[in-house]
């Protein structure tokens, strides 16, 4: 047998079977459904879930009375079950926000309100000009300088 449990591609050992007691730090933590990374501060860390961004991470982190600046792998399981905790029972993130999207633009596509329209369309809804951006939307992909453009009356 070999002395490693894991290998990866590259034939590194992952684990070796004497850290088999230490084998809940080597794996990621998952909250929400979502793998956070061991070597990024937990600030950074917890941005990796659909919905939660810098300003909400500092906020969810001094709820739960962690230092910002602790790297994930440091962190005691205890506070991660906490910031879990917090994280799936007072805030909508990942499926449950992107469902909550979802039903928003489909109801302004049902009652047909000028936003709805432009959702379906798919051109922007919040006044964007769209002569010169949004472009591929449009169908019209301009390849040259002078493709697409309307042509001058006259020569000058």
């Amino acid at each position: 047998m070999s002395k490693f449990l894991f290998r990866n591609f590259v034939t590194k050992p992952l684990v070796a079977l004497g850290d088999l007691e230490n084998l809940d730090k080597i794996n990621m933590p998952r909250i929400a459904g979502i793998n956070i990374p061991d070597n990024k501060p937990i600030e950074i860390a917890l941005t990796y879930i659909y919905g939660i961004g810098r300003s909400l991470s500092k906020r969810i982190l001094a709820q739960a009375k962690i230092d910002p600046g602790i790297r994930t792998n440091k962190l005691p399981s205890e506070r991660i079950n906490r910031l879990r905790e917090i994280v799936e029972k007072e805030y909508k993130v990942e499926g449950e926000l992107r469902q909550v999207k979802m039903m928003n633009i489909k109801r302004l596509k049902d009652i047909s309100s000028y936003r709805g329209s432009r959702h379906s369309k798919g051109l922007p809804a919040r006044g964007q000009k769209t002569k010169t951006n949004t472009r591929t939307v449009r169908g019209n992909v301009r390849r040259t300088m002078g493709s697409g453009r309307k042509k001058s009356a006259e020569k000058t």
